[in-house]
């Protein structure tokens, strides 16, 4: 069998949500079906370390598909040939996107449908093309998976998409994060809040991450308490950042709010393991990935009541209501000032945590796989 895939997402140095699921799962595809040929598709030059294994063809199709009308063109002109060219048996995409002008039977992966949730916060051109094709790709495809069945209501209420159709796989964990020895976490507070403990916040900084009420919720924290504790920022800067700057500069703990920008791989296991908790109150989640790795390193969790985070979280977080500064706030309270909620929460993330994993993940595309070629 050949399978083509869409490795756009496979960017040296650069992977976030979308690359790290093409890359986790095409590897272990490739590793687990020597006999099948793969090919991977590449928008730009590519790392030769993507090359997962020698039944894979790595193939360059311009243009760079880093826009609307170079989506279209990338999709629906470059993908038909190329999976022409090279007899293509499927077509497997990981990044909500395929190609309606090809004939070829896809498997289509869509984390999340945010953009019907949050429209104001997607740009103009960007929302014109999502709600033309969105509904047209999951159509075409033949299988559908999404990453949480939160997000499998969700797609199944606004498109209507048959039950059959649609299936759950999820989002897993890197080895590197794992618990930290004592010594290991007094190292990174020396080295980020002068040995002090840290709340922690990873992900992009943009309106639906709820990054402002995060930080409105720390200064209130901190009013409270006088704890010594910071509040470390994690990721790039989005767009629409003007709540955040305002935040910030109405904070009274400001000097103890660190922004650290976007965080290097072999840096932010170990930032992850010495945070007091993580703080992931976003207003909006297909899965959340940065939950399940606080639980792999043993870290509590501060999340969401809504979408996808209660079920990804389960008993290893305090959940809250996003929208609500004061419950966040008396959440960082309880979290600082109750050591044994602490330790429940990570008891209950590590059994938590088993329920989502690479593996678990290859195993529900392999076996979409294997239904479309019956």
């Amino acid at each position: 069998m050949r399978i083509a895939i869409n490795t756009r997402f496979l960017l040296p140095g650069k992977l976030e949500g979308i690359g790290w699921f093409t890359w986790e799962i095409s590897r272990r595809l490739v590793e687990r079906h020597p006999d099948w040929e793969f090919i991977f598709l590449f928008d730009r030059p590519w790392d030769p370390a993507f090359v997962a294994g020698p039944n894979v063809k790595a193939v360059r199709l311009p243009p760079p598909a880093r826009h609307p009308i170079l989506w279209y063109l990338w999709f629906e002109w470059a993908i038909p040939h190329a999976l022409r060219k090279h007899k293509a048996d499927i077509f497997l995409s990981f990044d909500g996107f395929c190609s309606l002008r090809s004939a070829v039977p896809t498997l289509l992966v869509i984390h999340d449908i945010a953009h019907v949730h949050f429209p104001d916060q997607v740009p103009w051109l960007v929302k014109k093309y999502y709600d033309f094709f969105v509904p047209k790709y999951l159509q075409k495809a033949q299988k559908v998976l999404t990453v949480s069945n939160y997000s499998r209501e969700d797609i199944q209420a606004h498109y209507g998409i048959e039950n059959t159709k649609i299936s759950i796989t999820c989002n897993g964990c890197r080895d590197t994060f794992r618990p930290l020895t004592p010594e290991q976490q007094q190292q990174i507070r020396d080295q980020y809040t002068e040995g002090r403990e840290y709340f922690f916040y990873l992900g992009a900084v943009h309106p639906r991450k709820n990054v402002a009420r995060l930080i409105m919720a720390f200064d209130l924290f901190k009013q409270r308490t006088g704890a010594p504790v910071c509040l470390l920022i994690g990721g790039r800067l989005g767009w629409q950042t003007q709540a955040v700057q305002q935040a910030l500069e109405g904070a009274s703990a400001r000097k103890d709010i660190h922004l650290l920008g976007y965080i290097d791989d072999a840096i932010l296991p170990l930032l992850t393991g010495a945070a007091l908790a993580l703080t992931y109150v976003s207003l909006f989640e297909g899965f959340g990935v940065p939950l399940l790795e606080a639980m792999n390193c043993e870290v509590p969790i501060i999340t969401s009541n809504s979408s996808s985070m209660p079920e990804v979280a389960g008993e290893a977080g305090i959940l809250v209501d996003p929208l609500e500064i004061e419950a966040i706030a008396l959440a960082m309270q309880e979290m600082f000032e109750n050591p044994q909620k602490r330790q429940e929460l990570v008891q209950y993330g590590k059994s938590q945590g088993l329920g989502f994993t690479w593996e678990i993940a290859a195993d529900a595309v392999e076996s979409a796989i294997t239904q479309m070629r019956l």
